[in-house]
């Protein structure tokens, strides 16, 4: 996950809002924001990295936030687990 974040950037950082907006989680256990996070703060190289620049991830987003304008199609406290494991450890 921290790979493909660095990989498609805009990509997370497009989970990342709806996580906010919404206040839902990419996963039950865990929250893209903070594998993001985990990514850059331990330097995690991810290789080749898509720009995600043309036309069709730019009609993706306006997509995204026009569905953010409406209710969720299900309660986010539904998806939310207490437990959440942290990311990272450290990177030890």
């Amino acid at each position: 996950m921290a790979l493909s974040s660095g990989r498609r950037p805009r990509l997370a950082d497009l989970y990342a809002e709806v996580e906010q907006v919404w206040g839902d989680s990419f996963r039950a256990d865990r929250r893209i924001a903070d594998v993001i996070r985990h990514a850059e703060s331990c330097g995690i190289d991810p290789g080749v990295v898509c720009p995600d620049d043309g036309p069709e991830f730019a009609a993706l987003e306006n997509q995204v936030r026009a569905a953010l304008k409406q209710e969720p199609r299900k309660k986010p406290e539904l998806a939310r687990d207490s437990g959440r494991r942290p990311v990272c450890d450290g990177c030890t």
